[in-house]
């Protein structure tokens, strides 16, 4: 039975910090949302830089973060796989795993496809302690696919489709239960500029931003609630510091925000319940992303509260081997997410080999602390000089 608490703990609350002191709304108004595990770096090499993604440089990877970025890779084709177990150090069958095959069709256009698989690994249901245990294996998972175009010389854009599953229904307690599915788009844009010559380097700028898992509710049953998906708007910018044939640093900034209504004291009584979450599920996903901007009962200060904010840096040394850092930061009445990664990248020829750690600065733990996230990625083709 522990680990079917812990399931349901990693399920419904990823990425999120319950009230810490009852009565106190602003404690209650954490932004939860189905599928949070979409919002966990799957790649090493984001995880690295402090789950920074959209405005880096392209990657085998790019889909999660701003699959615009495609139509500016190196190499013709590229399939990546990651590895990232949760928990590790409770459990050890539960893990984020993603595969990812990109194809640069030519210089003007690129698509890609991913699948993500979220393991909640084998429960075992028993009333006795004799009885023959009943195996459970919640899980969830997407499956995607992009098409990125350039639309000058240094500017592209993409959309994607997204399929999601969740399973997370235990059949012992309810024999009703169904696996939920809906359906998500992207939409995102990426910018590149030429190598600039500056008086002791050479530079290159970078933008993006990327609008995700625009969709339906998720629903499991039809008494049950309604979900919100994680829709997401991420913005980014960096620089790469070009020092010369060996050296090389790129460093990037961003800013995150869900785009999902805030949890409200609808009837004033005090306190956020039942009757409140009601009235909140009525709100549609489509009129909560723009309510999203403007709902926080505590006015502006509250909603710059929701944004979360990260910095990362990567070194390359003769595009063999690369040492990277990154800073997260959210608020710690928003979930309190606050860690310090750290990353390194091996490249020989075709294949790129990828690590990163991850230290917690918050007073609330992080279910990725202690842990080694790995990426492999292989890359083959002709490649094109983007520099």
């Amino acid at each position: 039975m522990k680990k079917f608490f812990i399931a349901i703990f990693v399920s419904l609350f990823i990425f999120q910090v319950s009230a810490q002191e009852e009565g106190d709304l602003a404690q209650q108004r954490v932004i939860t949302t189905a599928v949070p595990f979409l919002l966990i770096a799957a790649d090493a090499r984001a995880a690295g830089m402090g789950d920074i993604g959209v405005a880096t440089s392209a990657d085998a990877f790019s889909q999660q973060w701003n699959p615009a970025k495609y139509a500016f890779a190196i190499s013709k084709q590229g399939v990546g796989v990651t590895y990232t177990p949760y928990l590790s150090q409770l459990v050890n069958d539960i893990f984020l795993g993603n595969l990812t095959y990109y194809n640069r069709i030519n210089e003007q256009s690129a698509f890609a496809a991913s699948l993500r698989y979220f393991s909640l690994g084998d429960i075992e249901l028993r009333e006795t302690i004799d009885q023959e245990p009943l195996i459970q294996s919640p899980n969830e998972f997407t499956f995607d696919v992009s098409y990125s175009l350039r639309l000058s010389e240094r500017i592209s854009m993409a959309v994607g489709g997204r399929y999601l599953r969740s399973d997370l229904k235990i059949q012992a307690s309810n024999e009703d239960a169904t696996a939920a599915s809906s359906f998500a788009v992207d939409v995102a844009g990426y910018y590149q500029s030429e190598e600039i010559a500056y008086n002791d380097f050479d530079g290159r700028w970078r933008a993006g931003f990327n609008i995700s898992n625009i969709g339906p509710k998720l629903k499991y049953d039809e008494v049950g609630q309604e979900s919100n998906l994680p829709t997401n708007l991420a913005l980014g910018g960096g620089f790469d510091f070009i020092l010369d044939e060996y050296n090389k640093v790129g460093v990037s900034a961003e800013v995150n925000k869900l785009l999902v209504p805030t949890p409200q004291d609808f009837d004033g009584d005090g306190d956020i319940d039942a009757e409140d979450d009601e009235e909140y599920e009525s709100i549609s996903f489509f009129s909560g992303m723009f309510k999203s901007f403007g709902d926080a009962p505590d006015g502006f200060s509250e909603e710059l509260k929701e944004f979360t904010w990260a910095l990362g840096a990567e070194y390359w040394y003769q595009d063999v081997f690369a040492f990277r850092t990154g800073y997260f930061n959210e608020s710690d009445l928003k979930g309190s997410r606050k860690f310090l990664s750290l990353g390194a990248g091996f490249r020989y020829t075709a294949i790129n080999i990828d690590i990163s750690y991850l230290f917690s600065t918050s007073k609330v733990r992080s279910p990725l602390e202690g842990t080694l996230r790995f990426g492999l990625t292989f890359n083959f083709g002709d490649e094109y000089d983007e520099y």
